[in-house]
């Protein structure tokens, strides 16, 4: 009774969001925080025969009272965000040789997960039919995906593939409108999750450095911005439970979806828009979310304050599931004076099970190599068989 009740009042609380703009925040954060990158003119175009990796499973991630390991030993994810090289890389241009120097250079200073935006403008790998379904992905996309896949399992980083961004419903990239009304129509989704989600989860489902997928890139905005579609909720959250039910139907690919500020992930703080009831209530059984994945920047202080300091629970956030912190500045909190070495070890002792700074290219002015492989020296100083366990 008492867990119908507050599932009753989550969906209240959700149904009452569809009318509004969202809980206070800065409405371009996450512009500010990701940038468009660098021009993608001049990327190698290889397309190279590429062997799929079928893995022995000794190294595969699960998921064990809410914690994660990897071939049966605790796994603590020092992690950043390597979102792209050549914004738009897969089925547009993807340098091999970047990727694979990078992830060499990262793993040799003590990162062993990176999170990589598979889609970014939406506009390069992704085909639509007249009628909005997607028909699927080019073969262009698949060979640049393939190299990935194989320099990660080479070079044992651990990949979270997000799937998709807030920027492909964005004004001015070419596919936006198609993203938005794909989104807000269940069988347009339908045939995005045939098409898309189960070949990717399917075709990489051997391989064990592929150990989740994040379903988009801070959906918040695409919910709060008109520049974004200001879509409801519940076209969204209906959409990512199609996308989890078919990945955990498909595959043994764990599956979170990288929300943008705390109360969109939190029953505590406001409504946990992928939360087992809501997802399940709209999309049916098998569509959960495996663990949450929260972003921070100090923009949030004045409403959420600063995650480091507090456990997973006082942040608000479900502890049966393992908890990320999915991206925060490379640089900490400027603010508060927290540098990442400082904020990923309190991270750590406060219980969370990985941390994704922002980002390992330094894309924007949050920070780059210099301060990931800094805090990545520390903890690996520290904690070396949880990171290569």
């Amino acid at each position: 009774m008492k867990k119908r009740k507050l599932f009753l009042c989550a969906l209240a609380a959700l149904t009452a969001a569809l009318t509004l703009s969202g809980c206070a925040g800065n409405p371009s954060a996450g512009e500010s925080s990701e940038s468009a990158g660098k021009d993608n003119s001049t990327a190698s175009d290889s397309l190279a025969d590429v062997e799929l990796v079928v893995s022995d499973g000794s190294a595969k991630v699960t998921i064990e009272d809410g914690k994660f390991m990897a071939g049966g030993k605790p796994i603590w994810f020092c992690g950043t965000n390597t979102p792209w090289d050549n914004w738009d890389d897969f089925g547009g241009n993807f340098d091999a040789a970047f990727w694979k120097e990078h992830f060499h250079a990262l793993h040799e200073a003590g990162i062993n997960s990176s999170r990589v935006w598979i889609l970014c403008s939406g506009d390069a790998g992704i085909r639509f039919d007249k009628d909005g379904s997607v028909s699927g992905m080019s073969d262009k996309f698949w060979n640049h995906v393939d190299q990935l896949m194989a320099i990660a399992a080479e070079e044992k980083i651990y990949i979270m593939a997000t799937m998709m961004s807030f920027d492909c419903c964005k004004d001015g990239n070419r596919n936006h409108n198609k993203f938005r009304t794909m989104i807000e129509d269940e069988k347009l989704s339908q045939s995005y999750v045939d098409n898309y989600i189960i070949p990717f989860a399917k075709r990489y489902d051997s391989n064990d450095y592929l150990y989740s997928i994040d379903l988009c890139n801070e959906p918040d905005w695409i919910h709060e911005n008109k520049e974004e579609g200001k879509l409801d909720w519940k076209p969204l959250v209906r959409f990512f439970g199609q996308c989890a039910q078919a990945i955990h139907r498909n595959s043994d690919i764990l599956v979170t979806t990288g929300i943008g500020y705390i109360p969109n992930n939190s029953d505590t703080r406001g409504t946990n828009v992928v939360s087992d009831q809501l997802l399940e209530y709209y999309a049916g059984t098998d569509s959960y979310m495996d663990f949450n994945s929260v972003h921070f920047y100090d923009w949030m202080i004045e409403w959420y304050g600063v995650p480091f300091g507090m456990t997973p629970e006082e942040y608000g956030l479900d502890t049966t599931k393992p908890n990320v912190m999915g991206e925060c500045s490379a640089k900490g909190s400027e603010l508060e004076k927290i540098d990442l070495v400082s904020a990923a070890q309190q991270l750590y002792d406060n219980g969370w099970d990985g941390v994704y700074p922002w980002t390992s290219t330094g894309t924007d002015n949050n920070g780059g190599f210099e301060e990931v492989t800094a805090y990545s020296k520390n903890m690996l100083s520290q904690i070396e068989d949880k990171i290569f366990p």
